[in-house]
């Protein structure tokens, strides 16, 4: 379907989400949800990144007039089948880093999608495998203050990727969003790329 560039909306203030779509080509406008994540509970981990998802979709999507597509995105560890967001102090991200190290995780990225003719859910699970780091290397990555601005306390696109010796599935499902899957649900919805807009001017 082609009617023109469809305004895209991310409902993410995560600077890795935005860097990863505009580096693939699109220019989304931020709006971010406001979402109380405590008030969402769920059996498992997975299900619970997209119930936070849905939450944040919800949220923004009703202050966004159609037509427009609007995606919204929860990402999280789990490791040992415990679900790991933002640890809430350095210590805390030292002694996951500890734990972590040499052994691997399950990275879930939740994601929703609203545009002009429907909505569509998808959650993606990516194993990460970490490198058997030092204590003396956790103790310099977490003083660099990067474990405490990202789920599971590291990024594989940043200073955290030294520790990440291999990835199974997704690598862009790691930084916030799987491009795939987006895709998939776009033309789920009747659309194509060509169709979001704006785009990232190349030079």
């Amino acid at each position: 379907m082609t009617i023109g560039r469809v305004r895209f909306v991310l409902a993410s203030g995560s600077p890795a989400r935005l860097a990863t779509l505009r580096a693939a080509g699109l220019d989304p406008e931020v709006v971010v949800s406001g979402v109380d994540e405590s008030g969402v509970e769920a059996a498992a981990p997975r299900e619970l990144v997209q119930l936070l998802a849905d939450a944040k979709l919800a949220a923004v999507a009703e202050r966004i007039e159609q037509p427009a597509f609007v995606l919204a995105c929860d990402s999280m560890l789990e490791f040992d089948g415990v679900p790991l967001g933002k640890p809430d102090s350095a210590a805390a991200a030292a002694q996951r880093w500890r734990e972590m190290r040499g052994r691997s995780g399950i990275l879930h990225t939740g994601h929703a999608l609203r545009g002009p003719s429907g909505t569509g859910r998808c959650t993606v699970s990516t194993t990460v495998h970490f490198a058997d780091v030092t204590d003396a290397e956790i103790e310099r990555y977490v003083a660099s203050g990067e474990p405490l601005t990202v789920a599971g306390a590291f990024t594989i696109d940043g200073l955290g990727g030294w520790f990440v010796e291999r990835i199974d599935g997704d690598h862009h499902n790691v930084v916030g969003v799987s491009l795939p899957t987006v895709r998939a649900m776009v033309r789920a919805l009747g659309y194509e790329l060509a169709d979001l807009g704006p785009t990232t001017r190349r030079t």
